[in-house]
């Protein structure tokens, strides 16, 4: 298995091999490697050199690797979400698992063939590594697992293609920038392109840029609202909300971000006063591990005991709001106003 900077540097590289297996949860930067490998493939005629393969033509795969490429000296044959290399759980596909077998036996008996004509790639959402199939493509191919991007290989990306365009932004910023906007990498370069262009050739991104021009992840605005909660500021809390509602953000999904805010930093509480890992207690993900630090700063500014009553605060209002007793939008003004004046 190699890493996805290994596999770009080889794509940037015109070296294009016969067999890949890619999967994982970083979309974009898997579709990107699909893009380069279709495009040094070259002219791709559906049904003639181009076959796409999905769950319902999987059987016939084998008679599409034979099929000759008419006027063409190889073929491209995209396997997508197809399950053939999927883990099973308890309830197993047998015809599907006889498929996958014939295929990892034909695959390693006609190896010099599939390398003189075909170019195979697989892509799943999952994979189990202990299938025959799985084991062969790992000896004749390659295998990349797309994970989520962790924050310092997200920032060296957005400094790339600033640096391409050249265009400044100091690290506290571009720290700034993805605590903002999130880990999306799609979203992530179409904000970052916002401010290039705003910024111009030789020009520097500013803060006061990124609060002008991005669009906030609520989740990054829910920070925001809860800073000025523990500072006890109640004017700027309720601006906050307002700003939420006036961008018409459904104030449901305010309520249940704000909850689940709440619940993380109870659980930073927790684990910082049983010397616990935060990053498994707030089962974080690689690319969101930089929320760490902001998740214990902000727990300083709340007792143990007012989270766990905030968050009985929360569940009561939604209790009353489904049972017709409260407006929302007044019960979430009511908590934040409550707890500022504590």
């Amino acid at each position: 298995m190699i890493k996805i900077e290994e596999l770009e540097k080889e794509l940037n590289q015109n070296i294009l091999k016969n067999i890949y297996l890619l999967f994982g949860e970083e979309l974009f930067l898997l579709e990107n490697s699909l893009k380069k490998i279709k495009h040094l493939f070259g002219e791709c005629i559906k049904g003639i050199n181009y076959i796409p393969i999905d769950e319902t033509n999987i059987g016939e795969m084998i008679s599409d690797i034979e099929t000759p490429a008419f006027g063409y000296e190889k073929k491209l044959i995209i396997v997508r979400n197809s399950g053939i290399l999927k883990k099973e759980g308890k309830r197993k596909n047998t015809e599907l698992g006889k498929i996958r077998d014939r295929l990892a036996e034909y695959l390693e008996a006609n190896n010099k063939f599939i390398k003189e004509s075909i170019v195979l790639v697989f892509i799943e959402e999952d994979v189990d590594s202990k299938t025959n199939l799985y084991k062969i493509i790992d000896k004749l191919g390659t295998i990349c697992n797309f994970e989520y991007q962790k924050p310092i290989q997200i920032e060296k990306r957005m400094k790339a293609i600033c640096h391409a365009y050249k265009v400044n932004i100091s690290d506290a910023n571009l720290r700034y920038f993805i605590e903002c906007c999130g880990t999306n990498m799609q979203e992530l370069i179409n904000e970052i392109r916002k401010l290039i262009e705003y910024a111009g050739e030789n020009g520097t991104i500013q803060k006061q840029d990124i609060d002008s021009l991005c669009i906030k992840k609520l989740e990054s605005v829910i920070f925001d609202l809860t800073d000025s909660l523990g500072k006890k500021e109640t004017g700027k809390a309720l601006q906050v909300l307002q700003n939420l509602l006036y961008a018409k953000e459904p104030i449901q999904k305010i309520l249940i971000t704000l909850y689940n805010h709440f619940k993380k930093l109870y659980f930073t509480k927790l684990a910082m006063k049983y010397n616990k890992d935060i990053i498994t207690s707030l089962n974080l993900k690689p690319n969101q591990t930089f929320l760490v630090n902001k998740y214990k700063m902000q727990s300083k500014y709340f007792e143990e005991k007012d989270l766990k009553a905030i968050l009985q605060n929360l569940r009561d209002l939604d209790y009353h709001y489904k049972i017709g007793l409260i407006d929302l939008q007044v019960g979430l003004e009511s908590i934040l106003c409550r707890y500022c004046s504590v």
